[in-house]
């Protein structure tokens, strides 16, 4: 997934059901100096959601 958030970053947003943000993603990708800003966007989105999920998890084990 890391690496389609790279490569493409709007269809990282896409994926993950995020259409809105991907449609301005894809619109900032769409110009080559807004390319790298989308993909470390992306990428960042993604890890947050990651670690999102864990703490989520770790909350329903610890019973908080």
């Amino acid at each position: 997934m890391i690496l389609i958030a790279v490569l493409l970053p709007w269809l990282s947003f896409f994926l993950r059901g995020k259409i809105l943000t991907g449609f301005v993603c894809l619109v900032l990708q769409c110009t080559l100096i807004g390319w790298l800003p989308a993909a470390i966007w992306a990428v960042a989105s993604r890890i947050d959601a990651k670690n999102n999920a864990r703490t989520k998890i770790l909350a329903r084990r610890t019973n908080y």
